[in-house]
This record gives structure tokens, sequence and C-alpha cells, in this order.
């Protein structure tokens, strides 16, 4: 048997604001949206699959990505025009 390295598909129900910022950021990056979505693809497929809690407690927070140290602030800011 012989599958090919790339395919073909109709993906239904996509959100259309998220899909449109998906294809500007990969028309920006030089990318095209398969490269984009199949990026995105591997990244969730690399991540740890979410788990479903029934206590509070047993959650475990998540350190924030790098460059959000003053999010609290930023929030604070827009929200409250401080």
């Amino acid at each position: 048997m012989c599958y090919n390295a790339h395919m073909d598909t109709t993906i239904r129900n996509l959100d259309e604001r998220v899909y449109r910022r998906l294809r500007a950021r990969a028309m920006a990056s030089g990318m095209t949206v398969g490269e984009a979505l199949n990026h995105a693809m591997r990244a969730y497929l690399g991540s740890p699959p979410p788990t479903k809690s029934s206590s509070l407690r047993e959650l475990v927070p998540e350190e924030y990505p790098p460059g959000n140290e003053r999010l609290s602030e930023d929030i604070d800011r827009h929200v409250y025009g401080a």
C-alpha cells in the first residue's frame, strides 16, 4: 500500500474569525494555510492530552508563556484604564 504524504480534505464548522486570523498570520509568515494547520496540529498533538478533573483540587497550575509577567497589570490597564 502506498500513502501520500499530503491529502486534501474538507473541514466543516470552523470559526470564521479564527480561520481568517490563521490565514492572515500564515500569509504574513510566508506559509500556506495548510502549512499553518499542520504546524498547529503538530503542536496540539505534542501537548499532553486534556484530562477531565472531577475536582478543582486536582487541577495543576500551568506557567504562562514568556512575555506575560505583567499580564494582570495589562488587564487592569485595559479594563480599568489604570
